[in-house]
């Protein structure tokens, strides 16, 4: 089993600082390097981007099963994981994360030229992958051929987004790996069934030591500060201007839709199959939101989409 390398990109906007040391304007973003092709400068380039509380470590199985075929790059998105934190929590926000993966395209791209962009997004992950996508006069590398949209479209269901913005950023403290896996669990049971290795697999990384002994999440508590300050006019707003950068994307799209999500109704992965890219639509049997491309199913769909000739 391969394993993956930690790489860093740094990334304007300013990180949060140490009582001491000097005032900076940047952030390190950290990203997870999954690479069996033989080639360390293999052309193809799989970007895959987590949920709002998740890291990069959520696409390890979905990773081993495309490296033999591409650079597969899982970023921490800024505040999670051995990424930096930001000195402004409403910089936690698509704009933000966006901006950093141009940045850290370019710095693939300065490594290795990239022939073939492809790109899995998870909730979150997949806000970005739009707003990438639907732009065609950003300096992307390369355009973005396929998309995966892991649960998510323009529009959002405001129960949901409230449901998140209740747990997000709340302190917790866990004696150990297994408690903190148990109470994950029960605040991630969309997620679908696991089998408790896959669920303590998903969890590690989610955690980091505290100070005063135990575990903690590693994630930037203020990730949450944007989500509870949005209204419902907010959202409402926010859900036009997606629905824009959908119509305007060119790559093959596809929608996994968690059968039992509250984030993504029927209606909206409709729309999605009749507008824009006119997503091709799964919708996945005793899952809601969302699917971790851990069952060997949902790799399956993901790798066939991201690797058929079609």
């Amino acid at each position: 089993m391969i394993e993956p390398t930690l790489n860093y990109v740094t990334c304007p906007g300013a990180a949060q600082q140490a009582s001491t040391g000097p005032v900076r304007s940047d952030h390190r973003m950290a990203y997870w390097e999954w690479n069996a092709t033989g080639n360390p400068t293999h052309p193809h380039v799989v970007v895959c981007v987590h949920g709002l509380t998740r890291q990069g470590r959520d696409f390890d199985v979905l990773a081993q099963a495309l490296a033999p075929h591409a650079r597969v790059i899982c970023p921490d998105v800024a505040g999670r994981g051995q990424s930096e934190w930001l000195a402004n929590p409403l910089h936690y926000a698509v704009p933000q994360y966006a901006l950093d993966m141009l940045v850290l395209l370019q710095h693939l791209q300065q490594q290795a030229p990239i022939s073939t962009l492809d790109w899995v997004g998870t909730s979150m992950g997949g806000l970005i992958g739009m707003g990438l996508a639907g732009q065609p006069h950003l300096p992307l590398p390369a355009p973005i051929r396929r998309l995966v949209l892991n649960d998510v479209g323009p529009a959002l269901e405001w129960a949901a987004l409230q449901r998140i913005a209740g747990y997000v950023g709340e302190p917790v403290h866990f004696a150990n790996l297994e408690q903190a896996a148990a109470s994950l669990r029960m605040i991630s049971a969309g997620f679908g069934p696991h089998t408790d290795a896959e669920w303590l697999a998903l969890t590690a990384p989610m955690l980091k030591p505290l100070p005063e002994g135990g575990l903690g999440l590693h994630y930037d508590p203020a990730i949450g500060v944007a989500l509870r300050a949005m209204t419902q006019q907010d959202a409402a707003q926010g859900e036009a201007l997606v629905w824009q950068l959908y119509d305007q994307i060119t790559a093959q799209t596809l929608l996994l839709h968690g059968a039992q999500s509250d984030l993504l109704t029927a209606a909206t992965a409709q729309a999605m199959q009749q507008r824009g890219p006119r997503a091709r639509c799964i919708t996945l049997a005793n899952v809601g939101h969302a699917p971790t491309l851990v069952a060997a199913d949902q790799v399956q769909v993901v790798r066939d989409f991201l690797l058929g000739s079609e």
